[in-house]
């Protein structure tokens, strides 16, 4: 009964081979258009915007320290990937090192991250979808267009096009994960020639003197920045999440986090430079579309408007990736018996979480129907901050717990990388808001509560 009992990597392996399975169609390209089409959505779209108002043109620097904290957990991210294929992320990595009950609230965490994520980008690709609708005439009810208090002045009961999105992506997730990875692999394509062309119509019109001062808040602003555009680089955990769907997760999976991370992370710092180069940061405020509006202030409106198209196909992979996460881990916790058997069901013909899939779906639309965005940001940062902590951990233990398990690709400078992962997303919780530290201990408590009650008894493990 002991609170930090664990699972041999053996055990996982064994218990992901027999019984329910998920099938095995996922390659290097479609693991890393996955990172892709995670990461780049709301983060360049959207909060671009919000981390100029923090940071100034210093908005590059604080894409390059998300970055490189990113780059420190996924290096992590990728040894446990290809030591332990198996669907969990994070979750699954904590039980094989760290024991249940760590296990248990990291997973728990993900819970929370995932479906506020998928909340988050869905009210963003709203935003946008309204707006390209009303170039061309289309206008929704005001009370169906936003979230209660969204816009300040303006009443409004439910964001529509946000719960309809997420319901649509839902529908797609329940039918098969290639199916899926063949329309997010499109998208992904379609977005990145989206920003490519924002990169090359935007670059002849920057003003250098746009970038001065280039750091007028400080190096604070620069690192307040870094912990809300943070949510940005989320996307590549999801990519681990798809271990049990990896033809040859060894050798695929860590090329899938790594390689989605570099391109997106060059991306982020070429296009936030782009964009506080051709307009003065202060004219972001208030304004949801950043990106077009600095095409339209270069006069380039016809642009814009393939940018706007681009936002949309941008956000919806990323709903796409991070619903799928979230029912990959809610199957993994399932199976081990901390949540209820339907959870890890498998449907006979599709071969996924059928059931599982379209609760998370239902309830993500619902929150982001009625949850404005800048709420759920914050607090999808901080359970991801956490999750890189413990996986960063996770690491240094089995260092020194299993020296000797044969790892096809392990994680360079021991332990200095995993420790300076660990100070990195620490540092930047430590720059979010008090509220969201206090709804964050709420979610764990709760956590806590449904663990004694029902997952320690029902635990895998307990029998």
């Amino acid at each position: 009964m002991s609170l930090f009992r664990t699972k041999s990597i053996e055990d996982l392996i064994r218990t992901s081979q027999e019984g329910k399975t998920l099938k095995k169609t996922l390659g290097t390209w479609d693991l890393t258009m996955l990172g892709i089409g995670a990461i780049i959505g709301t983060g360049i779209f959207v909060l671009t915007g919000e981390g100029a108002l923090t940071a100034g043109p210093g908005l590059i620097l604080s894409f390059i320290i998300s970055g490189i904290v990113c780059a420190f957990a996924a290096l992590c991210y990728a040894e446990f990937a290809s030591l332990v294929p198996v669907s969990g992320s994070v979750y699954t990595y904590s039980y094989a090192t760290l024991g249940e009950f760590i296990a248990w609230l990291i997973g728990w965490d993900l819970i929370l991250e995932y479906a506020l994520a998928t909340s988050a980008v869905s009210a963003g690709w709203s935003g946008y979808a309204q707006s390209l609708a009303a170039g061309l005439g289309l206008h929704l009810p005001t009370a169906l267009s936003a979230a209660p208090g969204a816009v300040k002045g303006v009443t409004t009961y439910f964001n529509l096009p946000a719960f309809l999105i997420v319901l649509l992506v839902t529908t797609l997730l329940s039918v098969g994960i290639k199916e899926s990875t063949r329309v997010n692999n499109i998208m992904v394509l379609i977005k990145v020639a989206v920003v490519i062309l924002f990169i090359v119509v935007g670059v002849g019109y920057v003003r250098p003197v746009n970038w001065t001062p280039f750091l007028p808040f400080g190096f604070k602003g620069v690192l307040e920045a870094s912990a809300l555009v943070f949510f940005a680089y989320i996307g590549f955990d999801a990519v681990a999440s798809a271990a049990e769907e990896s033809r040859d997760p060894r050798r695929d999976l860590p090329r899938g986090i790594i390689y989605s991370l570099v391109v997106c992370t060059l991306f982020y710092v070429v296009v936030s430079a782009v964009m506080t180069g051709i307009v003065e940061y202060p004219r972001f405020e208030g304004i949801a579309h950043p990106v077009s509006l600095a095409l339209q202030v270069a006069g380039q409106n016809w642009v814009a408007g393939f940018i706007d198209l681009g936002a949309i196909l941008g956000m919806t992979t990323v709903l796409l990736v991070m619903t799928y996460g979230q029912t990959r881990i809610f199957f993994a916790m399932s199976r081990d018996g901390l949540l209820p058997r339907m959870f890890s069901t498998v449907h006979p013909k599709y071969q996924t979480p059928f059931g599982s899939t379209w609760l998370v779906g239902i309830i993500s639309s619902l929150v982001g129907g009625f949850v404005p965005l800048g709420r759920l940001a914050e607090l999808t940062n901080i359970g991801t901050l956490a999750a890189f902590t413990l996986v960063s951990v996770a690491i240094l233990v089995l260092r020194r717990t299993q020296p000797d398990l044969p790892r096809v690709f392990k994680v360079p400078g021991v332990p200095v990388v995993p420790i300076l992962s660990i100070l990195f997303c620490i540092t930047l919780m430590t720059q979010l808001q008090a509220l969201t530290w206090i709804a964050f201990f709420v979610w764990l408590t709760i956590g806590l509560f449904v663990y004694f009650l029902y997952s320690r008894n029902h635990s895998v493990l307990n029998h």
